[in-house]
């Protein structure tokens, strides 16, 4: 399976009944494609929409319809379209209840920074910090390494998001959950050991006792 269906496939079993979630570009979108049976979620996008369904199929794209991303989705019966100041009052208002974005770095104290690599131009921020402040779970779902390169660190280098923000990081490796004593990796996923996931972790973690196995549906 593909890494990030997999990763979207097990943060989509994180999902709770009546949430509003908010899926942040790239990877986290996916998160939509994969909401369990029996679970009803409001999926909210920053630029003005209530009520996000899962990506369209191909050639059925509304080019009126897209995420903050850009990028082109389908919207569910009863959905909302809202302007500015509403779609981020519901973010600062706290209607919140989890947050999915990605990640340039994040370190054990849930220290996240998503937005900017020194020395690169960006547009901006975006609704990042007022998601991760906003928001009552931010959950990560990324890769775990980035070209062979540490996400996963005992300090972020990069410009924060938000500061001490996240409190569950999924990857393709494993479930971690930043606790007040650091990182705890609570989940271990299928053909991966433990030193696997050390190797690929640039910060020290505790492993749970009860250590599950990364399970998510088939296709």
């Amino acid at each position: 399976m593909d890494n990030k269906v997999f990763i979207a496939k097990r943060v989509a079993q994180m999902l709770n009944d009546g949430d509003v979630v908010n899926l942040g570009i790239g990877l986290p979108t996916m998160v939509a494609n994969y909401v369990p049976e029996g679970i009803t979620v409001t999926f909210h996008s920053e630029n003005g929409i209530m009520g996000l369904g899962p990506a369209p199929a191909e050639g059925q794209e509304d080019k009126d319809i897209f995420n903050a991303g850009g990028s082109p989705v389908t919207v569910l019966p009863g959905a909302k379209f809202l302007d500015s100041a509403e779609s981020f009052g519901i973010i600062r208002g706290g209607r919140v209840n989890m947050s999915v974005l990605g990640a340039l770095q994040v370190d054990c104290r849930g220290n996240l920074a998503n937005w900017c690599v020194p020395g690169k131009k960006v547009p901006g921020m975006g609704g990042a910090m007022d998601l991760v402040s906003g928001a009552k779970e931010v959950v990560l779902a990324m890769e775990h390494t980035a070209k062979g390169n540490h996400k996963i660190l005992s300090e972020c280098t990069f410009p924060l998001t938000g500061k001490e923000v996240v409190t569950i990081i999924v990857t393709e490796m494993c479930v971690m959950r930043v606790t007040p004593n650091g990182l705890l990796m609570t989940e271990l996923a299928p053909g991966y050991s433990v030193d696997d996931v050390k190797a690929a972790t640039g910060a020290p973690f505790e492993v749970a006792a009860d250590l599950k196995v990364m399970q998510v549906p088939e296709d």
